[in-house]
């Protein structure tokens, strides 16, 4: 309850920050009115006057509130993400593109980017992102059907260089101008274009795969003892790594088609949620959604604010908070 009063809490302060100044009175008060518009005829005298001029609201509902927004659901997504793969892997240095995701989905960006077909970038980032995981898999799968952890992890990795040496080579070979920027902002990861049909296919990404990744949590706690004990405590482990797999792969997939590949997010926030609520799923996923919606919140809130004009590619805030606070929680965890 806490975190969600407090992502609440730092949305309505996100909306604010800008170069329009516009207060968190003003923007509650415009919120309460549209919501109230849409079940009580406009002008009755039941909900309150909209505070914002024509400009003003544009500016929040139509620019920034899309933003924070997609913000939010990408963080609790990736969060979600890494905690599953962390546990059905049993690698504490796993994270959401562990599958090469984030890499098949960089190729179909890249490429689109490079061909000037902009508008086709989600698209082509999700179609290369499901590319990745079915190559992933087909390559991790023995005998049997059977996925194990570190024949996924490697199989992964392969994926993941096969797909960057194919955008390293798209943009030494075809890559200038403007798609060049384009591309490098993409593969930092950016939510600054974001509009509101990618930020509500975020949002139901995350709500809808998430809910059924969260609703695993006695299943995930097996897999944490290996899958022998998983196995003895009545778990079928074969479908139930490739059903996880699958669903968090693709919940990445498409969270990386509207964001890019942020990193960070989904490998530092499980970690830090352990210290706070211990190792069992059923309590360690919801908080790592909401502590991931609000990391990355506060993070792309940061990268479009401290250096205004400009704007800074979100993944390089969460890599410069990310790699320290990893850094010090290993050794936490190193002097336990």
């Amino acid at each position: 309850m806490v975190l969600l009063t407090l992502l609440v809490v730092v949305a309505g302060w996100a909306l604010t920050l800008g170069q329009a100044d516009i207060s968190t009175a003003q923007v509650w008060t415009s919120a309460w009115h549209h919501a109230c518009s849409l079940v009580a005829q406009p002008g009755s005298g039941m909900c309150p006057a909209n505070p914002l001029t024509t400009i003003q609201d544009a500016i929040i509902w139509a620019g920034r509130a899309p933003r924070v927004v997609g913000a939010a659901a990408v963080g609790a997504g990736l969060a979600l993400a890494g905690a599953v793969m962390q546990a059905l892997t049993r690698n504490p240095l796993a994270d959401p593109y562990l599958l090469g995701v984030s890499s098949g989905a960089s190729v179909g960006a890249v490429l689109v980017l490079v061909l000037g077909l902009a508008a086709a970038l989600p698209v082509a980032a999700f179609a290369g992102a499901m590319a990745a995981l079915v190559l992933t898999l087909a390559l991790a799968t023995g005998r049997g059907g059977g996925l194990s952890p570190v024949r996924t992890v490697l199989a992964g990795v392969a994926v993941a260089q096969v797909g960057s040496a194919v955008v390293s080579f798209v943009i030494f070979w075809s890559a200038t101008g403007d798609s060049y920027r384009e591309i490098l902002t993409w593969l930092m990861g950016s939510l600054g274009g974001a509009t509101w049909p990618e930020a509500l296919t975020a949002l139901g990404a995350t709500a809808v795969i998430g809910t059924v990744l969260a609703a695993q949590g006695r299943t995930l706690d097996a897999f944490t003892f290996g899958d022998v004990s998983a196995a003895s405590l009545g778990i079928a482990v074969t479908r139930s790594r490739w059903v996880l797999l699958s669903a968090a792969a693709l919940l990445t997939g498409l969270l990386v088609s509207v964001s890019g590949a942020i990193g960070f997010v989904g490998l530092v926030v499980p970690h830090a949620v352990r210290l706070l609520v211990g190792e069992r799923h059923h309590r360690l996923l919801p908080v790592a959604a909401l502590a991931g919606a609000i990391f990355l919140l506060l993070a792309d809130t940061g990268a479009r604010s401290l250096f205004e004009p400009r704007e800074l590619p979100v993944g390089i805030l969460t890599a410069a908070i990310g790699a320290p606070v990893f850094a010090v929680l290993l050794r936490r965890r190193a002097s336990a």
